[in-house]
C-alpha cells in the first residue's frame, strides 16, 4: 500500500473508532435526552452502516466488532451477540456498497431499514431459541423506527466531515 492512502485508510478508521466512542459516552450518561420509557436510535449501528456503504476501504471487520463489542460491554447486552449480527449486516452492505451508489438515498434508505429489522428479528430468533430474557417487542420495534429515523441524519453528519462515496477513478486507482 502507498503512503497516502494507508495514511486516509487509517484517518478514517481512526475517525470511525472516535465517533462510535462518542456515541457509546453520550449513551451512558444519565442526561436521558429522549422520552422516558422510549428507546433512543442504535447510532452505532446507523454509523458502521452509513460509514461501510460509503468507504468500505477505510472500515475493517475488525474496528466494527471492536467498537460494538465495548458497546456490548458499556451497556449490558448479551456480549458478543448484537455485535456479531451487525458484523453480519455490515460484510453484506460491503459487498454492495458500490452497485447500490448509483441509485437514489431513497433507495438505500429503504434498504436500510428492512436490513435493519433483519438484524433486530434475527437477534431476537436467537435470543429465544437459547432462552435469554427478550425485550417486549413493543420497544424494539420503536429502537427500528427511531434507528431508521436517524440514518439520514447520521449519513448528514458524515457527509459533513468528508465521508463520501468512493468515485469510480478513485475505486480504480485502489485496485491497481
Amino acid at each position: 500500500m502507498t503512503g497516502p492512502i494507508l495514511h486516509r485508510r487509517m484517518a478514517g478508521m481512526l475517525a470511525y473508532l472516535a465517533l462510535g466512542l462518542a456515541i457509546l459516552f453520550f449513551r451512558l450518561m444519565p442526561l436521558n435526552p429522549g422520552i422516558p420509557g422510549l428507546p433512543g436510535a442504535d447510532l452505532t449501528l446507523c454509523l458502521s452502516l452509513a460509514w461501510v456503504l460509503r468507504r468500505p476501504d477505510q472500515l475493517p471487520a475488525l474496528a466494527i466488532v471492536a467498537l460494538l463489542l465495548t458497546g456490548d460491554f458499556l451497556l449490558g447486552r448479551p456480549f458478543g451477540l448484537w455485535s456479531f449480527f451487525v458484523l453480519i449486516g455490515t460484510e453484506v452492505l460491503r459487498g454492495r456498497s458500490q452497485s447500490w451508489a448509483d441509485q437514489a438515498f431513497l433507495f438505500e434508505w429503504l434498504r436500510i431499514a428492512a436490513l435493519t429489522g433483519l438484524l433486530l428479528v434475527a437477534h431476537r430468533l436467537f435470543m429465544i431459541v437459547f432462552l435469554v430474557p427478550v425485550p417486549a417487542l413493543g420497544p424494539v420495534v420503536l429502537l427500528w423506527l427511531a434507528t431508521v429515523a436517524a440514518y439520514p441524519l447520521v449519513v448528514l453528519v458524515l457527509h459533513a466531515i468528508g465521508v463520501r462515496r468512493l468515485s469510480p477513478a478513485e475505486l480504480e486507482m485502489m485496485v491497481h
